[in-house]
């Protein structure tokens, strides 16, 4: 059975939520897996679902700071907990489960991109899969100079699952989002800011500072009309969206099933090129 409430008691779930009692009306959300560089799993994804719900009626909260502990923002995905091991008894009904797991997946991450809230996200190091995709769903982004950015999926065999070629095609145009996708290269923080991934760059030691003060510029502002002018961006952005999304939740649970997938992996664990078949 696919698990939809967090495995692990709440003092140790890997995000973490600061609401402070100061007036300004910021409230940060911080992935706090330094270890293993933020590393997502379907654990965070769970742990996302419950926090977003609080932040989306929580009045304390006008503007939302997402960053990352320790060296990086995010720097991937991991397996997570072994029984999030997506099985079935072919590999026609394990596609099928691995596709309704990502479509419940996608409705906790438009819950949390569509939040009334903004979301200010402050990059900082490694920004690679799905920690582009999720810094992708936030509103603002800056980064440190020493961001690192890359959708690196089709290098290991799997589609982009989270919607971040589309996000990326949304702010930066297809021909970036196409050229990043497919090929899985890097690009630095002058880059991201010049195709407009991201909206500002700074020094490591001035990131924070100025997402706080950016989030706070936001939140001094009327509540509704900042909300309502998120709206009104989004629906014009994300027009179509949702229809796209459906329709990745199944070519990614096609790719997740091949033979390619398994062979890429182990690729990258032995830091040796992949040799793809295409099946």
């Amino acid at each position: 059975m696919f698990r939809t409430e967090p495995a692990l008691p709440e003092q140790e779930w890997q995000l973490r939520l600061e609401v402070g009692d100061s007036p300004d009306g910021v409230a940060t959300l911080v992935l706090d897996r330094p270890e293993k560089l933020n590393a997502w799993s379907w654990e965070a994804s769970r742990q996302l679902a419950r926090l977003a719900s609080r932040i989306r009626f929580d009045d304390r909260i006008r503007v939302l700071v997402v960053r990352g502990s320790g060296r990086a923002f995010c720097a991937g995905v991991d397996l997570g907990l072994p029984e999030d091991r997506i099985t079935g008894r072919s590999d026609a009904e394990r596609a099928r489960n691995f596709a309704e797991g990502l479509r419940w997946v996608h409705e906790q991450f438009r819950a949390f991109a569509t939040l009334p809230q903004p979301i200010v996200a402050a990059v900082h190091g490694y920004c690679l899969g799905f920690g582009f995709e999720l810094a992708l769903m936030c509103d603002i982004r800056l980064a440190a100079a020493d961001a690192v950015f890359a959708l690196p999926e089709a290098t290991i065999g799997v589609a982009v699952d989270a919607g971040g070629e589309m996000r990326l095609a949304r702010d930066a145009g297809s021909g970036w989002a196409k050229l990043l996708a497919l090929t899985g290269r890097r690009v630095d923080a002058a880059t991201a800011a010049r195709i407009g991934v991201v909206q500002d760059v700074l020094a490591p030691e001035e990131l924070l500072p100025a997402a706080y003060a950016l989030a706070g510029e936001i939140a001094a502002n009327a509540p509704l009309a900042v909300q309502a002018i998120k709206r009104s961006v989004d629906a014009f952005a994300d027009r179509g969206l949702a229809e796209a999304m459906g329709q990745a939740a199944l070519l990614a649970a096609t790719t997740f099933v091949s033979q390619d997938a398994p062979v890429g992996y182990a690729a990258k664990a032995a830091r040796r090129a992949a040799e793809f078949e295409g099946k």
